[in-house]
């Protein structure tokens, strides 16, 4: 039992939607502290409003409330619980932190008599409110950057006066550097200085000086009650301070500080977590370091709660903060945790790496048309990636390869930039594609020395930059026949993918491939067991690398693999990669329960993926967990490697499907719904003429590779004409066109970024109602688990509708088309597992818009809203464990289910904000309703006439 014996039922808060700033990692520390309680037999309550990610999946916790986080929502909790001992607030990011101070503020906590655990109120109030923070580090000897508070424009100008330019504006109380920025000059200085009071809840802003080109660093802090604390990992931010964490590529272990600043920083950031209150749990603690030799360190600022970084420290040691974090909160001292890896060494043993870690990432710029690009305090990015390699080059390399922007890695793919002009501003102002233009500027022959002066990056890193350079050209003075063997193995090492070393010597993929085989030179898996193979670890996690032969005694040489295949039949699951717009923590969900359904059926499950944020990746939700990029060559030799029965494509959402031709070309089974079905579905013109012979309406279309056959078609279709691309996801490209001249201008403008694609032109059906359904189907039944209808006019992308379950317009006429088309679809395109279909509904006959045959965006939604494992139940059909007919279907919703799209808006400035066809939302609550008359629906629903842009 806990040592803390009084607690027996404890309050969880969530995070809520996803948005900017604040994404999955919430939901994998959250799902991390659910189960750590329930080992100790503790009831847990959870609330949380996010419908797509799995801490809300009713297996989580005892009792799953989908609600607004809401002090309103929390009496109501409190009151069907008077059992709740405590409340934990510190695994739902800032959302949770501040709900919990407001709850504390209204008495909340103290009128049901819960108690506050793995945090305090004055910590939270300390570190968020900037002066405080200011103040206390003062007191305990802490160097900190010129600031001053302000709740003013006049105080503001003084203090600008008085510190001069550059300064940093930002603002108290928010999450991911809202209301934040630098200010270069006086003429910007009142906007920013109006913005940062606006964004403030306290409207507070602090107005430092700019610490500009200043080295970053982040300590992950584990404290427990007895006051001993572990450090689990050091980050350093590649880019220097001015560029938030979270839009920042970051390294673990810290590459660039000498031992005895790093003993300081370690000294320092345990004073911190020690002076901020009297709590057992997490902390996360920044610090900007002097680029010279005197290596002067500046506190930054401490969260004391799982953050963004916890996520990553986690995966990048095996190490679960939040699993650990929540025992301390129960009364556990670290030494009497065991290390959840090696099962042999306590949780008070520090992690120690040998290996390198690079996050990278992932911004969606696409979708806010008119952005600013630049990246600065205010962080910009949807989500991220990280590659585990055995240098910081290789981890480099596969963390640019799990990006899915369409490049190999870093250069040697012809899609550089060459111009100096372009490269030095791209530099100067720095954006989503930096790792990638500093390889550009080396190639372009710039001095380090004059990158380093833009960027500030330290030199150690533009080194590696280098290196890699030097190697490309010298491999590209061979062909495939004449490369040495040492110098591709020197590549593969160092990361470079196959493509890449074919696109230097001039040759294909596959014959690269074929050569290394011939060589030897192949992919060995490594096991990441935080503690750098000191003790044995018990946890199957792996990345992969090049090792050199060794060479034994009796003459045989080999190279050591740590990843053990067993004699089990198998299945693979491949993971979403990185969240983006149009790809989210939902798919992660699906891809979650696909592996415990292929579980229970008796498979071993390996699961690959290469997303930090995630419950996929948590090192034991499949039996083993291969932490790679989703990309061809490394998942085609984990299947040589593993010999799986087959491969699951259609949980991982688009990122998954595109590998599917791949697979079917070299033999590999897709497990459920065939390759040519998906493929048929994604082929827009092929697509309507399956729905054509099987007499299905659809808008008037036709297909154009090229502007003058769109132009054509033009002529027989009315305007305004839907055009949409083939193979994207979150309706990337899409537009409603009204004349000639747009039609002509959006055409080319699509064919430029996405080459030789198919595009479909339909009539668009203005003013029409759009609904949509999921089903399972295995090739004989079909069974709907939901249709929709969307609040919103056709013409507004399904990601940005808020959609109702069930419907609430709809006659039983309408109705009997919709379970009709898509019975007859699913049938058709021989669907074994899931599909989602989209339709358009106008004067009561209902045409066909999409059908997607794969896990979709509202699966959890509908899962949640009916209280029915739909992804266990497709699994185990795409399977052929199971058929549909075997099944109990008893969904359970009483009223309406609404999903609400949520926006991150306020993180682009003069960005057009109308809906179209093109999805832009980042995340999702749910809402429950009785009826009709509830006032939020009809707050909805009277916007439903909004403009729609083009």
């Amino acid at each position: 039992m806990p040592k803390n014996n009084n607690l027996k039922s404890i309050l969880i808060i969530g995070s809520g939607p996803i948005v900017i700033g604040q994404a999955c990692e919430f939901d994998y520390s959250g799902t991390q502290s659910l189960r750590s309680l329930r080992e100790d037999g503790i009831e847990t309550i959870l609330i949380n409003s996010n419908p797509a990610t799995i801490m809300t999946d009713p297996s989580m916790a005892d009792h799953v409330y989908l609600k607004p986080l809401t002090t309103k929502s929390i009496i109501e909790i409190l009151e069907a619980h008077p059992n709740i001992d405590a409340v934990l607030p510190t695994m739902g990011g800032q959302t949770a932190l501040n709900l919990c101070i407001e709850a504390d503020d209204k008495g909340i906590w103290k009128d049901y008599n819960v108690k506050l655990i793995g945090v305090d109120i004055d910590a939270i109030n300390i570190t968020e409110d900037r002066e405080k923070f200011k103040q206390l580090m003062e007191r305990i000897n802490i160097p900190v950057a010129p600031a001053k508070t302000v709740t003013s424009y006049l105080q503001g100008k003084e203090v600008a006066q008085e510190f001069g330019f550059p300064l940093v504006i930002r603002a108290s109380f928010t999450l991911g550097g809202s209301g934040a920025g630098f200010v270069h000059k006086a003429e910007d200085f009142d906007e920013m200085l109006t913005r940062g009071l606006e964004a403030s809840p306290i409207h507070e802003v602090l107005i430092d000086k700019a610490l500009l080109g200043w080295k970053e660093y982040e300590l992950e802090l584990l404290r427990d009650k007895n006051d001993n604390v572990v450090i689990i990992c050091t980050i350093e931010n590649m880019d220097p301070m001015g560029i938030h964490t979270g839009d920042s590529i970051t390294v673990a272990p810290a590459m660039t500080l000498s031992d005895s600043a790093f003993q300081r920083m370690r000294d320092l950031a345990i004073k911190m977590m020690r002076s901020i209150g009297d709590f057992a749990g997490g902390c996360n603690v920044q610090f900007a370091v002097s680029p010279d030799e005197k290596e002067e360190i500046y506190a930054i600022e401490i969260n004391p709660r799982v953050s963004r970084s916890s996520a990553l420290a986690s995966k990048a040691t095996g190490y679960p903060i939040a699993k650990i974090a929540t025992k301390l909160a129960l009364g556990y001292t670290l030494d009497e945790l065991d290390n959840q890896i090696t099962q042999s060494t306590s949780a008070l043993f520090e992690p120690s790496l040998d290996y390198v870690i690079v996050k990278i990432p992932r911004w969606n710029f696409d979708k806010f048309e008119g952005s600013d690009r630049t990246l600065g305090l205010q962080m910009k990015a949807v989500g991220e990636v990280m590659g585990i390699g055995r240098s910081f080059q290789e981890a480099l390399h596969k963390a640019t390869q799990s990006l899915e922007i369409k490049r190999n890695g870093l250069g040697a793919d012809g899609k550089g930039y060459t111009k100096y002009d372009e490269i030095i501003e791209k530099l100067t102002h720095a954006s989503w594609d930096r790792v990638f233009v500093i390889y550009d500027a080396i190639q372009a022959g710039i001095p380090l020395s004059r990158i380093h002066e833009i960027t500030k990056i330290d030199m150690w890193f533009l080194k590696q930059y280098e290196e890699l350079y030097m190697l490309e050209k010298e491999i590209s003075t061979y062909d495939i026949n004449s490369l040495p063997k040492d110098l591709m193995l020197e590549a593969k090492q160092k990361g470079f993918a196959d493509r890449q070393i074919a696109y230097m010597v001039k040759c294909l993929e596959s014959e690269v491939y074929n050569k290394r085989s011939e060589l030897n030179i192949n992919r060995v898996y490594k096991l990441v067991d935080t503690c750098a193979a000191e003790f044995k670890a018990e946890t199957p996690y792996y990345y992969s690398t090049f090792e050199a032969d060794i060479e034994t005694t009796d003459g045989k040489r080999y190279t050591a693999n740590e990843s053990v295949v067993t004699d089990r039949k198998k299945i693979v699951v491949l993971g979403s990669g990185p969240n983006r717009i149009g790809q989210g923590i939902e798919f992660d969900y699906s891809c979650v329960h696909g592996v415990l359904a292929a579980a229970e059926c008796g498979y071993e499950t390996i699961m690959i993926n290469c997303n930090p944020e995630t419950v996929s990746t948590d090192f034991d939700v499949a039996d083993k967990l291969y932490f790679e990029p989703v990309f061809w060559e490394h998942i085609y030799d984990i299947i040589r490697h593993e010999k799986p029965e087959g491969v699951i494509v259609q949980l991982g959402g688009q990122t998954a499907l595109k590998l599917a031709e791949k697979l079917e070309r070299y033999g590999i089974k897709i497990i459920g719904t065939s390759y040519e079905a998906l493929d048929l579905a994604e082929d827009r013109g092929s697509f309507s003429t399956l729905l054509q012979r099987n007499d299905i309406p659809y808008p008037e279309f036709g297909t154009a590779e090229n502007a003058e056959e769109a132009l054509k078609l033009a002529d027989q279709l009315d305007f305004p004409i839907l055009v949409r691309p083939s193979y994207v996801l979150g309706g990337q490209g899409m537009k409603i066109v009204i004349n000639k001249q747009e039609l002509e201008e959006t055409v080319v403008d699509l064919l430029r970024k996405i080459p030789n694609n198919k595009l479909l032109l339909d009539h668009y059906l203005d003013g029409a109602i759009e609904a949509e359904a999921d089903a399972i189907c295995d090739g004989e039944d079909v069974y709907i688990i939901g249709i929709m209808e969307h609040i919103e006019p056709c013409g507004i992308h399904s990601g940005d509708s808020n959609a109702l379950l069930p419907p609430f317009t709809l006659g039983d006429l309408v109705i009997q088309q919709i379970k009709d088309h898509t019975k007859k679809i699913a049938l058709a395109l021989n669907t074994v597992g899931l599909i989602n279909i989209q339709f358009a509904i106008k004067e009561d006959k209902v045409y066909i818009i999409e059908a997607n045959p794969r896990a979709s965006r509202t699966v959890p939604f509908i899962a949640k809203a009916y209280k029915e494992p739909y992804v266990n139940y497709a699994t185990k059909v795409m399977l052929g464990d199971k058929k549909v007919k075997d099944f109990n279907f008893n969904p359970k919703l009483d009223g309406y289910a609404i999903k609400q799209p949520v926006f991150s808006f306020e993180k682009f400035h003069k960005v057009n904000k109308q809906l179209g066809p093109e999805m832009k939302s980042t995340g999702e609550s749910i809402l429950f309703i009785k009826d009709l008359k509830d006032d939020d629906f009809y707050n909805l629903y009277t916007r439903r006439k909004m403009y729609l842009s083009k």
